[in-house]
Order: structure tokens, then C-alpha cells, then sequence
């Protein structure tokens, strides 16, 4: 059983987030703090599998609290618990600098803290990040771990008529290889495609400040996260990088040496312009298996691009997202497969799933990422 330390200032939240991991079999809240600084005196003395922080709180806050942590080298396996404000938002995305694992969103009210969506979530990032597999789930007489369908059929209607697929998005049986031919690039014209998940704000610091200023590609980016969330990375990542980093903006044309991150509640694609550039799309349609943005439909939609070749990147995460995006994509377009290895992964999900599909070209640690990535596209 794993234990787990509780931080919030609020009563209330404390006893909340408590019953929601009690009511799982493979945990225990073993005790609870009320600010930071009593948080710091436990974690001196006392070692838990996971500590479930909130932000804001008096006399040391979540960010006060992981800086100590780091400068004392006491290790912890941080979640935070963030609201969707954007001073929260921002405060969240220097977390996971400083060592945070990963967040879950905050509810703003208590009907919404004691509601389904909200316990699902946080025993989802929990047993993804303490490593508790699916079998070891609880039974239907306690709280159900977040259920997601292992496929969906999705309907999108575009120019060209109406398209669908069927996607496995968060299924974790391994997929067959898959039995196409490869197709060469023919031309120096490419995108970098890259999909993350949990574990992924952390990993992308990893990455993108590793890209060359003048890589002679664009890079589209999922990252699983709220409204929001998405424009506070995209921002900080910005900051720290040689590359332009933004949230992408429906309609606006792609440029080498530039990231676009899809903003949390959209879906997005890459459309080729009459004038043979390329743009960003947004696909309002529902969640996919409780995901949007999905990579797996920034993934199909590059099958009618323009581009030479897709640089295609799977990092850490929980589920399948991208794997059917990539399949059906390589049957399209000639595409090179960068996967993060399993030693590096928060989740070794995602990167396991595209792994297992038979079409990835390079395994690498996080570290390596960036330099494979310029290695596949080039400098200008």
C-alpha cells in the first residue's frame, strides 16, 4: 500500500482528497499538513510514496516548499493539486521545474471536490506515477480509477467530406506491428509532431530548450492539459528556450524554428494553405476518450499535408494517444519515430504503445530527444 502525505490549507480539501485515497485499496492518506512549513518539518524525518501538494497556502507555499526540497536534496514524488487560474496556472508550470511530478486541477467548489471526475483524476495521476498497474485498480465496490474507452469512433467534417476513424486512445494492449511498406522522403521539407502526457510539463524542459534556434522545421505540440495550462507552458517554456514557443492560434501559418502548442480544450490540425504554407486548425469536436486536444487527430491530419517527411515524438504518458494517429499515418507519408525510453518516462505508456506498434526508429533517453530530433530535420 502506498502512503501518501496530504498538504492544504483547507480543512475541508484535506478530508476531501483523503477519503478519495483511502477509497482506493492501493492507498493510504497517512497523514495530512496545513501549510508547507509543517510539510517540510515531516518530510525531514518521515519518508512517503507520493505527497498530493496544493499551491497557495500560508507561512510556505507548494512552490516555497518544493525550492527547500531541492536545496535539502529530499526527495519526494510530488503532485500538485493547482486551480485554473493563470497566477496558479504559472505557479504550477515552475513546479515542475522544481521537481514536481506532475498537477491536477483544483475543483472550485465542493460539490466538485467530492464528484467523480475529480477523485478519478487524481487516483489516475497517482497510480500512474507511483507505477500501480491496471489489474491492481480497485474493484467496482470502491471508487473507480478514471475509465476511458480503449476506441472510439470519431466523425469530423471537413472540406474534403466526412472522415472517420477509429481510434484506440487509451488502450494499453499492445499493439501488432505494423505490416506497411515505409515510404522515403523524397524532399527536406519537414514537421516535428510531438505528443506527451503525464510526466510531460517536466519532460518538455527537457526538450524543447534543447532545440536549435535554427532547426529547418516547424514543431506541433499535445500536451494532455486543461484551458489555460497550456498558455502558462507554452509561455515558460518560451522563456528558457533558443526556439519561438507559443500556444497556437486557429488559422495561423507555421514557421521553422517555432513550437505550437495545442491549447487545452482544442484539437488541432495542420492544414495545407492554397498557397502550399501550412497552417494551424482547430477541430472543436468532443473529448476522445476524455482527451483534448488528442494527438491521435494531430497525427491523422498530417497524412494530407504537404510535408516530405514527419518527424513523429512520443513522450512520456499515460494510455495510447498517438500510436493509431501514427499508424494510419504511416501509411501516408514517409515519418521517423522518436520514443523516449522506458528509464526516463514518468508513465512509460504512450512511448510503450508506439513502441510496441513495430515503426519506431530510435528508443532514447529524455536527454537525447532534442539532438535526435535536429539530427532528423536539420539546421538551416
Amino acid at each position: 500500500m502506498k502512503k501518501i502525505l496530504v498538504v492544504d490549507d483547507s480543512a475541508l480539501m484535506r478530508r476531501v482528497i483523503c477519503d478519495i485515497i483511502n477509497a482506493d485499496s492501493n492507498f493510504e492518506a497517512k497523514d495530512t499538513c496545513r501549510d508547507g512549513l509543517e510539510a517540510y518539518e515531516r518530510l525531514k524525518t518521515t519518508s512517503y510514496d507520493g505527497v498530493v501538494l496544493d499551491v497557495n497556502m500560508p507561512r510556505m507555499d507548494g512552490l516555497q516548499l518544493l525550492e527547500k526540497l531541492q536545496e535539502e536534496r529530499i526527495r519526494a514524488n510530488v503532485i500538485m493539486v493547482s486551480t485554473l487560474t493563470t497566477k496558479d496556472a504559472e505557479i504550477t508550470m515552475m513546479a515542475l521545474e522544481r521537481g514536481a511530478i506532475d498537477f491536477v486541477t483544483k475543483p472550485t467548489n465542493v460539490i466538485e471536490a467530492k464528484g467523480e471526475a475529480f477523485g478519478n483524476q487524481l487516483l489516475s495521476v497517482l497510480s500512474a506515477v507511483l507505477k500501480i498497474s491496471p489489474s491492481a485498480r480497485p474493484t467496482t465496490t470502491q471508487r473507480p480509477a478514471a475509465t476511458r474507452p480503449n476506441s472510439v469512433e470519431r466523425t469530423a467534417t471537413q472540406s474534403q467530406g466526412t472522415v472517420k476513424s477509429s481510434y484506440s486512445v487509451m488502450s494499453t494492449q499492445k499493439q501488432k506491428p505494423a505490416n506497411v511498406t515505409r515510404l522515403r522522403a523524397t524532399g527536406k521539407n519537414k514537421l516535428v509532431a510531438l505528443a506527451c502526457s503525464t510526466g510531460g510539463p517536466k519532460a518538455l524542459q527537457d526538450v524543447i530548450p534543447n532545440l536549435d534556434a535554427n532547426m529547418d522545421a516547424p514543431v506541433v505540440l499535445v500536451q494532455h492539459m486543461p484551458k489555460g495550462f497550456t498558455k502558462s507552458m507554452a509561455d515558460r517554456l518560451n522563456e528558457i528556450s533558443k526556439v519561438h514557443v507559443k500556444e497556437a492560434e486557429d488559422g495561423e501559418k507555421l514557421q521553422k524554428g517555432w513550437v505550437y502548442v495545442a491549447p487545452g480544450g482544442k484539437h488541432i490540425e495542420v492544414v495545407k494553405a492554397p498557397d502550399g504554407s501550412h497552417k494551424i486548425q482547430f477541430n472543436d469536436m468532443p473529448a476522445i476518450g476524455g482527451l483534448k486536444p488528442c494527438a491521435n487527430i494531430m497525427y491523422d491530419s498530417l497524412s494530407k499535408t504537404g510535408y516530405d517527411e514527419i518527424v513523429c515524438v512520443v513522450l512520456t504518458g499515460m494510455g495510447a494517444d498517438g500510436t493509431n494517429g501514427i499508424l494510419s499515418l504511416v501509411q501516408h507519408k514517409p515519418i521517423h519515430v522518436i520514443a523516449q525510453n522506458e528509464e526516463t518516462c514518468v508513465v512509460y505508456g504512450m512511448p510503450k504503445a508506439i513502441a510496441d506498434s513495430g515503426v519506431v526508429d530510435d528508443v532514447v533517453p529524455l536527454k537525447e530527444v532534442a539532438k535526435t530530433i535536429i539530427k532528423s530535420v536539420g539546421v538551416n
